[in-house]
């Protein structure tokens, strides 16, 4: 019985990777279901997709769609478009979506048009930030999802709430912290790492990539100073996003401890991130890492999809106004910093649940 799984941006290529370790392992031991991995070439980044695929030991694709780039709607009629003739051509049983990409909501409508169920991998998560691409396409996805494979008790609120039964929800943990465990005893230092003299505790890590941080000349100017002000000379390592790139052209001055780096590959980037004295981020996936790595973090953000990472974790939303650095950071240097613990079925075994609960799925069919 065939599965597609959909990988298109690079968060994604974490969150499959276990469940396709699972699938390989219950084949060879005589299990009914076989997958395709359909990468749509949303994110198209050659280098980079390729790192990430031989650091996390995910085969080739079978299909590449080469979407390409584009504008949200024309990379989400070109996914559709070309996944539907695939699924014309060559039917699978189930398509497999995870995270919140435009991949993940445009192959979830062709699979649906055709009859073919859908489950989503991280359904019900929610920032209630409408601004976000990315809420849209959690939304959309999970309005025409049979099955929610959920990482918390809040997106299992959310989907309750939505009027989800019981029946459709599997609590499953975070394939992502799946990744991560597997492949902490792997994790590498950058190539720059001596070249700045990088220190354990010694340097921040920052990213950032949202709209509202990025895209305008003035507002990153004095969040980059903010930042620069409040972490006490220390360096500040950042791994710059292409969408942040075109703004930075633009600034004449940055702070003297920023380091602008490329994008990392994955083993790279989270030994970082292991070794950080904090991580200053808009990103939503790497306060999940952060939080069960044990690393202070910082969200620039007035909302978050992951609330765990608050409530439980060691992440702090600090909201977009600059001003809000300086006392997240005196809390920081003072050692006041949560200490947080570790989600429900944050344990590495999220992958061998989900195909457990696909088997029973299908079987059923």
């Amino acid at each position: 019985m065939l599965i597609d799984i959909i990988a298109g941006a690079r968060p994604n290529f974490m969150k499959i990777a276990p469940i396709i370790r699972a699938l390989q392992a219950r084949a060879a031991a005589g299990g009914p279901l076989r997958y395709r991995l359909v990468h749509t070439g949303q994110h198209y980044d050659a280098r980079l997709s390729g790192d990430f695929f031989a650091q996390l030991g995910i085969p080739d694709p079978d299909v590449n769609l080469e979407v390409g780039s584009g504008t949200q709607a024309e990379q989400t009629a070109a996914i559709m478009t070309r996944y539907e003739r695939l699924l014309l051509d060559a039917p699978a049983a189930l398509c497999l979506v995870v995270g919140d990409v435009t991949s993940t909501m445009a192959c979830a409508i062709a699979a649906q048009k055709l009859t073919i169920p859908v489950a989503h991998v991280e359904g019900g998560i929610r920032s209630g930030d409408w601004t976000m691409p990315e809420e849209i396409n959690r939304r959309v996805t999970d309005a025409i999802t049979n099955w929610f494979f959920t990482t918390s008790v809040f997106a299992n609120a959310n989907l309750h709430q939505a009027g989800v039964s019981d029946e459709q929800i599997f609590f499953v943990g975070n394939t992502m912290i799946d990744t991560l465990l597997a492949n902490l005893e792997r994790l590498r230092p950058p190539a720059f790492w001596d070249e700045l003299a990088l220190q354990p505790g010694g340097y921040f890590v920052l990213t950032l990539h949202r709209p509202a941080n990025v895209d305008t000349v003035q507002g990153l100017a004095r969040l980059l100073a903010a930042i620069g002000a409040g972490t006490r000379g220390l360096p500040v390592i950042f791994p710059v996003h292409p969408r942040t790139a075109k703004t930075l052209q633009a600034l004449a001055d940055l702070p003297s401890g920023l380091h602008l780096v490329e994008a990392q590959p994955y083993l790279e980037f989270n030994y970082l991130v292991r070794h950080a004295k904090a991580v200053i981020t808009d990103s939503g996936g790497i306060t999940e890492e952060t939080t069960v790595m044990g690393v202070p973090c910082m969200t620039l953000r007035d909302s978050t999809e992951r609330p765990e990472t608050v409530s439980i974790g060691t992440n702090a939303l600090i909201g977009t106004d600059p001003a809000q650095l300086a006392p997240a950071l005196e809390r920081l240097f003072a050692g006041q910093w949560q200490p947080g613990s570790i989600p429900e079925l944050w344990d590495g075994h999220t992958g061998e649940r989900i195909v457990a609960a696909l088997e029973k799925l299908m079987a059923d069919r």
